[in-house]
């Protein structure tokens, strides 16, 4: 049986320093979501055209000094390093990542990528099409237990530590 294609396949081309004919970076997250700062998206295969797929793949920059929120997900993804050096960190461990390394993100995964280096880190991230929204986590201060920000609301601000700190 012969399949007709509902939408026509695509060229993105590399216009050199990670960036794409066709695709604009985007801001990682909305403004006001906790705990990240200098990353660019740019969805590459992510629907927004029309495609199909059962998943999606974007590319992340995060500038020196940066970092993505810290969280956890039903969802599980991969990470492909193609720029740079940065570190992962998965559950309670911190990895180091370089070049065509390559992380898989388990589903309910506490993660944060970040940047302590001086030149940008980019990576390939593949993701289900259809997922659950991530939960931004933070670490009580004092403590080694991560918790969900929804649950805030119980807690006294004076307990909890929401950005980490700067090194200097």
């Amino acid at each position: 049986m012969e399949r007709k294609a509902k939408t026509a396949g695509k060229v993105y081309k590399h216009k050199g320093n990670c960036s794409w004919q066709g695709v604009k970076p985007t801001v990682y997250k909305e403004n006001g979501e906790d705990g990240w700062t200098h990353v660019a998206r740019h969805s590459l295969i992510a629907g927004l055209l029309g495609e199909q797929t059962k998943f999606h793949l974007r590319y992340f920059e995060v500038s020196p000094g940066g970092y993505t929120s810290l969280e956890m997900h039903n969802h599980e993804h991969v990470v492909v390093v193609i720029k740079g050096q940065g570190r992962v960190r998965l559950g309670g461990r911190t990895r180091e990542l370089g070049y065509l390394d390559v992380a898989y993100i388990g589903p309910m995964e506490p993660h944060r990528l970040s940047n302590p280096y001086g030149e940008p880190f980019g990576f390939f991230c593949i993701v289900d099409a259809l997922r659950d929204r991530p939960v931004p986590l933070i670490r009580k201060r004092g403590k080694k237990e991560l918790i969900a920000i929804s649950e805030l609301k119980i807690l006294s601000s004076m307990d909890i530590n929401v950005c980490p700190a700067k090194k200097k």
